[in-house]
């Protein structure tokens, strides 16, 4: 084996000599968050090997779950097999991962891909090639620690598994006709994003046309998780900030209105949407009825539990009020107050 290692030459991840010149690959690492290097690292293993498996160390403390960069690695690179251990070993202690790699494996890789010195030590230890893959980061200059630092900046070099993690999310809410979808669409044109629209009205305007006129705690259930559904989607695809038309917090306070009562396995739902900032929409402006409100007579009452929720919660909040335009140029600067360099 050690003759074999002599003769074969360590690939710098351009050069490919053949196809599936190695039966199994090895790529390891944290992957906090994957990145475009990282899939670099991970297709040139493919490209140059039978198999391929990634095996990502993850630690409970880990800033995103590892459960969570594993699944993002199955769907960026679907073609390599993923595998997640747990992170209890000393980083400096090559032997020991090689030692645990091969059991992992069951059998010795034949080719370690890495972008780091340690491959060296760790692939002899398992008496196997190692392929040094763009080393100095020149085709493709990121790093987990820059993503982390600074997302934003990074943003070309993440994919949208992870773009979606660190999106930052902006709710407009507010009661019956207060300008809600009004100022989310134009909050998401001036930022040049995408918005993600109030399911809940949707799904109020297949029921009326059903002519159900009664509501049922389960279907605002419904309601708040396919908003949360559809906020993580979307997210995927923001140009850094998401603007969401309500969200499951507020689907909760509709519940309040329709059902009389607050509802604890929907307030759980709600636990899960994620939000940065929101903003709630005054209710000094006119009603106007479209043929589905039927709460003018309870709108300020509602206004009043959104300022009272909003003020019980921990993200931050703002009232606007004015005409559109108005609301439109202090949500805006609101944003770019709180997020500067995202803008």
């Amino acid at each position: 084996m050690r003759d074999r290692l002599a003769q074969l030459e360590k690939g710098d991840g351009h050069n490919v000599k053949s196809s599936q010149e190695f039966g199994l690959g090895v790529v390891i690492g944290k992957f906090l968050p994957p990145h475009r290097g990282h899939r670099f690292l991970i297709e040139t293993a493919l490209s140059r090997c039978a198999r391929v498996v990634v095996i990502v160390c993850g630690k409970p403390i880990d800033p995103i779950p590892p459960e969570i960069r594993s699944e993002w690695l199955r769907e960026i690179i679907p073609g390599a097999e993923v595998m997640l251990i747990d992170d209890r070993y000393d980083e400096t202690d090559s032997k020991i991962w090689a030692h645990n790699t091969i059991q992992w494996l069951g059998r010795p890789p034949d080719a370690v891909f890495t972008s780091e010195d340690y491959g060296d030590a760790y692939a002899a230890h398992m008496e196997c090639v190692h392929v040094l893959v763009d080393q100095p980061r020149l085709s493709v200059p990121c790093s987990g620690t820059l993503v982390r630092g600074a997302p934003h900046v990074m943003w070309d070099f993440i994919d949208p598994p992870v773009r979606g993690w660190y999106a930052k999310r902006v709710v407009v809410l507010g009661a019956e006709s207060t300008g809600t979808t009004t100022l989310a669409g134009d909050l998401a044109t001036a930022l040049n994003t995408e918005w993600v629209a109030e399911y809940g009205r949707e799904y109020s305007e297949r029921k009326q046309a059903a002519g159900d006129i009664i509501w049922r705690s389960d279907e605002f259930i419904e309601i708040a998780s396919e908003q949360n559904r559809r906020e993580d989607v979307a997210a995927r695809q923001a140009n850094r900030i998401l603007v969401c038309d309500t969200n499951a917090f507020a689907t909760c306070l509709w519940h309040r209105r329709y059902m009389g009562f607050d509802d604890a396995a929907l307030a759980y739902v709600a636990t899960s949407c994620r939000v940065d900032l929101y903003f709630l929409t005054g209710d000094e402006i006119p009603f106007i009825q479209d043929g589905l409100r039927d709460g003018q007579h309870i709108r300020h009452e509602m206004h009043q539990w959104f300022v009272s929720a909003l003020g019980q919660q921990e993200a931050p909040w703002m009232l606007v009020r004015g005409n559109r335009s108005c609301r439109l140029e202090d949500a805006l600067s609101e944003v770019r107050r709180r997020f500067p360099t995202w803008t």
